[in-house]
This record gives C-alpha cells, sequence and structure tokens, in this order.
C-alpha cells in the first residue's frame, strides 16, 4: 500500500517518538516539540475541526507566516480528510485572496493574527466561509472568528467522548485524494489551482530522498514559505520522514522585522541544510562581501586571493583537484581555516550545504558558496511535479547543471513536435511519474493541454548530458522570435547581462518577429552614479552630461558581447539587444511583475511597457541616452 501524508507521519512517530520534530521561537530561545507530541497536537487540531462541521473533501486555506501551527494546521486539516488551500503572505491585493477563496470553494480558514486583516477586509464578499479560526489569542473577534485555543479545546472535549474519531477518519483516507490546492502565481492569466495528492506528497519524498540522506540528527531552519510545495517536500516532510528537525523564522511585527531575524535565527539554530532562492543567496554573498571589506585591505585580499584559488581548485566540483591542482591543497586548507571557517560560523558553523530553487543559480554565485565550504547546490522542479525533478548534492554534482534525476522517474527532452532528441540536444523537458499533479482544479482544458498521457510538459528547455545530468536553459515556450523566424531563448543572455555587470539589476528581452531585439533594463542607478563620480568627480548627477556618461557606460556593458568584447562569442550577436529602453523602477513582487518564486513576470513586463518596447523600433531609439532613458534614471 502506497503512503498517505499521515502514514508518514506515524511511521516516524513510531521510530522516532522523543526526537524534536518542530523547533519554534516566540520568546528567548527556540523550542523543541517532539514527533509524540505534534501527533498528539495534531489530533487535537483535527477533532476541533470534525467537531466544527469540517467534512471530508472540503477545503480549508491556510494564511500564516511559518510557525509550528503552520504544520501542525496542515497535518490537522489532512487528518479530517480535508484539503488544505495554503495561501502565500505576499498576497496583497484582495482580488488575488478572493480569487483563491471563491475558486477553490473554501469554507474554513486557518490565519495567523499577523494576517487576519487582510481576510477581515474580504470576509464579508465571502458568504461561503464558515468560520476563521485565528492562530494568536484576540482581545475582540467579529463574526465566523474562533481562536484555535477554543478549537483545540473544542478538539480535547470532543476526543473524550469519541476517542477513536480523528483515527477512523484518517484511516479512510487514500494515496490519490487531494492534499492540497497550491496556486500558481498567474503569470499570464487567472491562478491555476495544482491538485496534489497525498501521494504526489510521499512519491516526491521517497524521490527525493534518492539523491541525499537526511540524518536524523539534522536540522533545517525553513526560510522560504511554507505554503509552496517545495518547502513542504524538501522542507518538513523529507525531514519528517527521516526522523529529522526542522525550524522556523521568528516572526517580527513587520515582514521587514521578520527577514532581519532570519541570520539570527540560523545562528541560534544551526542548521545543517538550508532552502534557498537565489535573491537570498545573492543577500547573503552581499553581506558575506560586505563584513569582509569592513575589516581592511589585508583581510579583503586574503579572501579575495583565497576564493581565486578555490574557484580553480574546485572547477565544477565533481572534477574538482584534478591534475596539478592538487598541490594547492595544502595552502587552502590553510585558508578555510583561517578565513572561510570564520564565514561558516556566521550561519551557525553547522551548515553542510544549501539546496537553492526557483529560479537558476549563476555558476558564479554557486562556485562562491562551493569556494567557502557550504556548497549551494542547484535543483530544478515545479509545482505541477510536486515539485523536486531533479537536483544537485553532497554525493552527485556538476555546479551549473540542475543536477540529477530523483528516482523512480522518466524524463524525456523533446523538439516542438514532440519527437524525443538525444543528449545535449536542448528540446522541451518532459516527465513521468507519482510525482505528477492529478490536474488543475476546475480547468480540464489546461490539465488536458499540460499532461498528455501521464507525461508532464513543463514547459521548461533543458537538455541532458552523457552523465547523467540535467541542464535547464530558460522557458520552452516563451521564445523569441526573430523576423526570419528563427526561435531562441532569452533567459540565458538575461541572467548573464544581470549577472555580470554592477550597473544592470533586472533584463528583459523582446523580440517578436522584429527587426532586431531590444531590452528592457532595470539599472542599479546607485552603482552608475558611483562610476561617474569616479571618472568625473565634480560632475553634478543632476546633470544631463552625467545621465549620457551613465547610460554610454550601461551600452558599453552590452557590448561586452560584441565583437571584441570580454564576452565576444557567448551568444549570437543578433540576439543581443539593439535597442535598450532603461526602466526607472525595479520589476518586484509589490508592482505585480515578479511573481512568489522571484521569476519575472514576462507577459506582464511587456504589457505595462507596450509604448516603451513599440517607440524601441522608431527612429533614434538605438541611441542610448535618448530622452526617455534619460528621464527613467532621474
Amino acid at each position: 500500500m502506497k503512503p498517505t501524508i499521515i502514514d508518514l507521519l506515524n511511521q516516524s512517530v513510531e521510530k522516532y517518538a522523543d526526537n524534536p520534530f518542530l523547533w519554534e521561537k516566540t520568546n528567548a530561545e527556540f523550542q523543541a516539540t517532539t514527533y509524540s507530541e505534534v501527533k498528539h497536537q495534531t489530533h487535537l487540531l483535527a477533532a476541533g475541526l470534525i467537531e466544527l462541521g469540517v467534512e471530508v473533501g472540503d477545503k480549508v486555506a491556510l494564511l500564516s507566516e511559518g510557525r509550528n501551527a503552520w504544520i501542525i494546521g496542515e497535518l490537522g486539516i489532512l487528518h479530517t480528510g480535508a484539503v488544505n488551500v495554503p495561501l502565500s503572505i505576499k498576497l496583497e491585493e484582495s482580488n488575488d485572496l478572493i480569487f483563491r477563496l471563491i475558486h477553490s470553494e473554501t469554507q474554513y480558514v486557518l490565519v495567523s493574527a499577523g494576517q487576519l486583516k487582510k481576510i477581515r477586509l474580504i470576509v464579508g464578499a465571502l458568504p461561503q466561509i464558515k468560520k476563521v479560526i485565528v492562530f494568536d489569542d484576540q482581545l475582540e473577534y467579529e463574526d465566523k472568528e474562533i481562536s484555535l485555543t477554543e478549537l483545540i479545546a473544542t478538539g480535547k472535549k470532543h476526543l473524550l467522548s469519541h476517542p477513536t474519531i480523528v483515527e477512523e477518519r484518517s484511516k479512510a483516507i487514500q494515496p490519490d485524494d487531494i492534499a492540497n490546492i497550491s496556486y500558481t502565481s498567474g503569470t499570464t492569466a487567472d491562478p491555476k489551482g495544482i491538485l496534489l495528492s497525498h501521494r504526489n506528497y510521499t512519491a516526491n519524498v521517497e524521490q527525493a530522498l534518492t539523491l541525499m540522506t537526511i540524518p536524523t540528527t539534522y536540522r533545517t531552519l525553513l526560510i522560504l514559505p511554507l505554503d509552496h510545495c517545495f518547502a513542504h517536500v524538501a522542507g518538513f516532510y523529507s525531514f519528517m520522514a527521516s526522523g529529522a528537525s526542522v525550524g522556523t523564522v521568528q516572526s517580527g511585527k513587520t515582514g521587514m522585522e521578520t527577514l532581519k531575524n532570519i541570520p539570527l535565527n540560523i545562528k541560534e539554530l544551526k542548521p545543517n541544510l538550508l532552502l534557498s532562492v537565489p535573491a537570498l543567496a545573492k543577500s547573503f554573498k552581499k553581506n558575506i562581501e560586505s563584513s569582509i571589506r569592513s575589516q581592511g585591505a589585508v583581510v579583503n585580499w586574503l579572501f579575495n586571493t583565497a576564493l581565486k584559488m578555490s574557484y580553480s581548485y574546485n572547477k565544477e566540483g565533481f572534477n574538482k583537484g584534478e591534475g596539478f591542482q592538487i598541490l594547492k591543497k595544502p595552502l587552502l586548507a590553510l585558508f578555510d581555516k583561517i578565513i572561510f571557517a570564520k564565514i561558516r560560523e556566521g550561519f551557525g558553523g553547522q551548515l553542510d550545504f544549501f539546496i537553492g530553487g526557483g529560479a537558476l543559480l549563476d555558476i558564479d554565485l554557486q562556485r562562491f558558496y562551493y569556494a567557502i565550504g557550504i556548497p549551494m547546490f542547484q535543483g530544478y522542479g515545479l509545482s505541477e511535479a510536486t515539485p523536486i525533478i531533479s537536483s544537485n548534492g553532497l554525493a552527485n554534482h556538476k555546479l551549473g547543471s540542475s543536477g540529477y534525476l530523483v528516482k523512480p522517474m522518466e524524463l524525456k527532452i523533446c523538439d516542438l513536435d514532440g519527437k524525443e532528441l538525444p543528449n545535449y540536444e536542448k528540446g522541451e523537458i518532459v516527465i513521468k511519474g507519482e510525482n505528477v499533479m492529478l490536474g488543475y482544479y476546475k480547468n480540464d482544458k489546461a490539465t488536458a493541454e499540460t499532461v498528455v498521457d501521464g507525461w508532464l510538459h513543463t514547459g521548461d528547455m533543458g537538455y541532458m548530458d552523457n552523465d547523467g545530468f540535467l541542464y535547464v536553459v530558460g522557458r520552452f515556450k516563451s521564445l523569441l522570435i526573430s523576423s526570419d523566424g528563427e526561435k531562441y531563448s532569452p533567459e540565458g543572455i538575461e541572467e548573464s547581462l544581470s549577472d555580470n555587470s554592477h550597473f544592470i539589476d533586472q533584463v528583459v528581452l523582446y523580440n517578436n518577429q522584429n527587426p532586431y531585439t531590444t531590452a528592457l533594463i532595470v539599472a542599479n542607478k546607485e552603482a552608475l552614479k558611483r562610476y561617474v563620480h569616479r571618472k568625473k568627480p565634480h560632475l553634478a548627477w543632476e546633470t544631463r552630461e552625467a545621465k549620457q556618461l551613465a547610460l554610454n557606460k550601461l551600452q558599453r556593458e552590452i557590448n561586452e558581447y560584441r565583437k571584441g568584447g570580454k564576452y565576444e562569442g557567448m551568444f549570437p550577436e543578433r540576439w543581443l539587444p539593439a535597442a535598450v529602453a532603461v526602466i526607472g523602477e525595479p520589476f518586484t513582487e509589490q508592482n505585480g511583475l515578479v511573481n512568489s518564486t522571484m521569476k519575472i513576470m514576462r507577459a506582464k513586463v511587456e504589457e505595462r511597457y507596450a509604448n516603451r518596447i513599440e517607440n524601441l523600433y522608431s527612429g533614434g531609439a538605438k541611441n542610448i541616452d535618448n530622452d526617455e532613458n534619460i528621464h527613467a534614471i532621474s
């Protein structure tokens, strides 16, 4: 019999009853909750929900920051035979929340005090909501609201009169029953509700554990949102299956305060493994470099010398120390002791590695973390695959790749006609396995287009190498088309432009059968200001001359990819932007141009800046120092 998530919990409670499972800091220090205590609390919560009227198949939404109550809340929902609808705390606009709550037919909501205001603003427009359970005690409760304390007390009483009620409900749950409706970010249209079953999750946990071993002593701190299935599988469910433990970031009064708690909590909990995304990885790297610079020229020189030597020794990881490189090993061991070990102390001193999900980590970022002794291994997946498809790990890794495939799972690379391609040829990544979603909720058309004969069409482009490593190189379905009909992927060029230049933060290329490729670029204004000041110290930034100097520097950064440039030959010149529109504000979640996994939403950017794109094909647009661009960096 294939296990449900409930089976996974019960098996772990049998083996690891007294092991710590959850770590939470609400006051001075992290407190542990054991596996047996988690099961007990889960049963109380589930019994309370059953007494409240939750039926098998009902939808219960969960909107909260990461905490014990989130994980116990989901386990409690699942024990009743209901479906959890995990919602991102980044959903600010009421219509985003309303759409998901109406579309999912949610009848009950579990919510933290920090998110309660959002629900209160919209609950009047949601007559189908029967009860709102608030995690934190309130001085006053509005209509339909009750506290988690009251729900637990109700559950305790209900279990006294019906001691087997939770077990009876949970035993009836089948592996193919729905566990979550996980919503996409709605990149191009309304968000789609991904139906993920109990077996989708337990299968992906089994698959993930073929790539890495999680000892019972391992701890992780979940710094990514718990609503995403990456945190579910790579975070708490894989750790739960292994008898290991999971901590959550201490919530602050504001989002910014919670962010500031992350480095502090990492030092306190001393995790062995962390899940990350590129934005966090870059932020950590920036803080490390800033700290090194502040220690003076000698330390800075030592650090950079050690980095360079480590890069040449490590290569792509799997081939490190080859040939004469082995001679560097004793000196690198010394550098590690005097420099890199101290940096690792900032991560608690126990961190073995990161797993990176979401957007692709650039190889320089991977080399940096590998050099300092805490590799950041790239993984690949998507929610429709629950989500893990491949990952690098300690046993098998090639920096720059997306790693080894999970097992058991089938993968093929297909061309536009669906024909399977050989190794090293790029095409769409298509997979088949028990981790493939059941479908999209109430969207048979999208389901039929995405899952064909059990094969999930990811929409991502990649290739396999002869050693069994997957390389993801961009979106298969967001190819740009030149005027002669040639299709090409923009992502590699965009990432290279932003990663290799201090002056370019974000890039979106555009070409829809046009005479040439154009680009929307978010410039790093502070870096440009510093550049102008270095070149012409007496030139005020407010002047047109200063802006022209800055814009021409941007143009030279792009020209590095053309003939005679530092990156000549990396990409065909006809794919490089011939005209550039500088955008005055970054693409962010707040302005709706970046989704919750920090991916730029191309279609929305194109729609927002349609006029700027159109102007890039008019006379004079190829001169970067035009009036529109000068205005944009003012």
